[in-house]
């Protein structure tokens, strides 16, 4: 049965949308949640970075157990500046935890959040591709077409959990780093060994996270090089990148196909009713350095739930809730999109002097173990490492 209102409605069926009507089971509200395609799978090769705390997260709502096997953990995250002296280690020993991370295939985490979803109890509508989101003072509007018919679901509360691409200029606050991140599947001459690196360069940083056997690679690049760059032969792509990461791992000696999007800092404006709410992409997105941004969207996942949880049902979608959620988000939406702003303008040149004391810092970092292992909590669980 195609419902005509219902409590909860959840715009978007990705790994967000998804946690957050897993975080509403057995609460007793009726939850709909709206997916564009037509099957809750989708054949994605991009590596994820979940960290620990979203793996927690994931535990608590029964997904992890199908994705932990094709999941590899971070054990250790070696950071360092091309070109200049000072370095950092990370590790999972030192944080009194089993690992910093995780990393995992997209398709592979949407397969295990959809397992769930199916038996969680919520209406999910897939094929349904939204046409327009309002609001009253009474309720939330969805208009969406299903099956070639043109619907309407009203809801106490709508929830955007993806589409932050479309929204309008004037309801989002957007940075252009003009970079782009080139990702691609690559193996090195010596096993990774669990760890991970983050290897800042005067063009942007270099990822490089294990998964499988091989290493997931994200590598930040000018806009302007980027098309250059993903045509180039394997041979010379993987000379240019042995060039700009160094040889830690050995040669680099396979690169698998590659792709590209845009980077940019994204950041949308509080929505104009109280019963409209945005999370995950459709509320921010940032730059992938430090793997912050999808595991901020997991945590608002989690927290709105729990926000919700707490709210009678008669006072969903009132302003009240709103505020209560935006509080709770504020500190480590904010943290998290000025903390990688900040490593992304200070790391990303070839400045001699700041290459000193970017130098210094990492030293400093790898020095002190208290400010290490505070980095190392901020970076697993966002603003509750504070």
């Amino acid at each position: 049965m195609t419902p005509e209102h219902v409590d909860i409605a959840i715009i978007g069926g990705g790994p967000v949308g998804a946690s957050l009507a897993l975080g509403l089971e057995d609460s007793g509200l009726s939850v709909a949640l709206l997916e564009a395609r037509d099957k809750l799978e989708v054949a994605d090769p991009r590596a994820l970075a979940l960290s620990q705390g979203c793996r927690l997260i994931l535990q608590r709502l029964g997904a992890w157990e199908a994705l932990a096997a094709r999941a590899t953990p971070i054990e250790s995250i070696h950071v360092s500046q091309r070109g200049g002296l000072g370095r950092a280690l990370l590790t999972a020993e030192d944080g009194g935890v089993p690992a910093l991370g995780y990393v995992a295939e997209y398709g592979a985490l949407v397969a295990a959040l959809a397992g769930r979803l199916l038996k969680c109890g919520a209406t999910v509508l897939t094929g349904a591709r939204v046409t327009d989101v309002a609001a009253t003072s009474a309720y939330g509007a969805v208009r969406y077409q299903r099956g070639g018919v043109e619907r309407l679901l009203t809801a106490r509360l709508v929830v955007l959990s993806e589409g932050g691409r479309s929204l309008p200029a004037h309801l989002r606050q957007d940075k252009d780093y003009g970079q782009s991140a080139v990702i691609a599947s690559v193996s090195t001459q010596r096993p990774h060994g669990r760890r991970a690196y983050e290897r800042f360069t005067p063009e942007g940083p270099i990822a490089l996270l294990p998964l499988g056997d091989d290493y997931a690679l994200v590598w930040t690049t000018p806009s302007a090089r980027v098309e250059t760059r993903l045509a180039m032969p394997d041979e010379e792509f993987l000379a240019h990148l042995q060039t700009a990461f160094g040889d830690r791992q050995g040669r680099f000696i396979r690169v698998g196909p590659r792709a590209a999007f845009p980077l940019k800092l994204r950041l949308a404006a509080d929505s104009a009713s109280p019963r409209i709410l945005r999370i995950g992409n459709a509320a921010h997105t940032l730059h992938p350095v430090a793997g912050q941004g999808f595991n901020l969207g997991v945590r608002d996942a989690w927290h709105l739930a729990r926000v919700i949880l707490d709210a009678p049902r008669e006072r969903l979608g009132e302003a009240a809730l709103s505020s209560a959620y935006a509080a709770e988000r504020r500190f480590d939406v904010l943290g998290g999109s000025l903390m990688t702003d900040l490593l992304v303008e200070a790391f990303s040149n070839g400045r001699p002097l700041l290459g000193h004391a970017r130098g210094a810092a990492l030293a400093l970092l790898d020095l002190v173990p208290a400010l290490k292992n505070l980095f190392a909590r901020k970076m697993m669980f966002g603003a509750q490492a504070w």
